[in-house]
């Protein structure tokens, strides 16, 4: 079964720090792209940061307003992609999901119009940071 779990979320207070995990099981992440998007209350889903590793390079993107905030890492032997969120604002609460395509370049999902054809999506995991 191919599945991503996302964990780590929960209640923060502004300034603070969370590191959220997506697990892969059932395929190995570091022939994928991974993203985490995520969705704001009453609002669109939208991207946060996507990462390839394998063959020696590493790619990432991060959508403007979390670049210097937030960090995208991969752990192959642990086949899992972390997100690291720094100096949370209130304006950061969502639910944050994870999600992988085998073909598909970082950049190519972050600027996707139809994210729903991403290969393998996991469940969310929920970010309130409190003010």
């Amino acid at each position: 079964d191919v599945q991503l779990q996302a964990s780590g979320g929960g209640v923060v207070q502004a300034g603070g720090s969370l590191r959220l995990s997506c697990v892969a099981s059932g395929f190995t992440l570091d022939h994928f792209t991974v993203c985490w998007f995520r969705q704001p209350p009453g609002k669109e889903r939208e991207v946060v940061s996507c990462i390839r590793s394998g063959d020696g390079d590493t790619g990432i993107v991060y959508a403007d307003s979390m670049e210097g905030r937030f960090t995208i890492s991969s752990d192959d032997a642990r086949n899992t992609v972390y997100l690291q969120m720094n100096r949370l604002t209130p304006e950061d609460t969502a639910v944050y999901y994870c999600t992988a395509d085998y073909t598909l370049s970082p950049q190519a999902m972050a600027r996707s119009p139809s994210p729903e054809a991403f290969d393998v999506w996991g469940q969310g995991t929920l970010v309130t940071v409190s003010s």
